[in-house]
């Protein structure tokens, strides 16, 4: 009975490292993926183009990140080949928020 009992511990403990370990390595993934897409963005967005996204993150997360992984996608197939402007920015925002949202109709009977 002792012996199941340490068993049972040494494969629960096993269990736990394994664990912990591919924690460790999904963190270090998304850090380097987090890495690497600030990168890109660093060098296809102009100054005012990076503070105006970095104020849609601060005001809506989830898009700001969805406006990122776009504007990587489109650099990645070639349909952005020059550096991005804060203009040619907000065209992409509007396009993309307006896309998104719903449009409600209010009849009064």
């Amino acid at each position: 009975m002792p012996d199941d009992a340490e068993a049972i511990k040494r494969r629960k403990l096993e269990e736990l490292q394994q664990q912990a370990l591919a924690d460790e390595q999904a963190r270090r993934q998304k850090v380097e993926f987090e890495l690497q897409k600030q990168q890109i963005l660093r060098a296809l967005l102009s100054s005012e183009a990076r503070e105006r996204l970095t104020r849609v993150k601060m005001a809506r997360k989830e898009e700001g990140e969805q406006i990122e992984l776009l504007l990587i996608q489109l650099y990645q197939q070639g349909k952005i080949t020059k550096q991005v402007d804060d203009a040619m920015l907000k065209q992409i925002l509007e396009r993309a928020l307006m896309s998104n949202k719903k449009e409600f109709k209010i009849r009064r009977i």
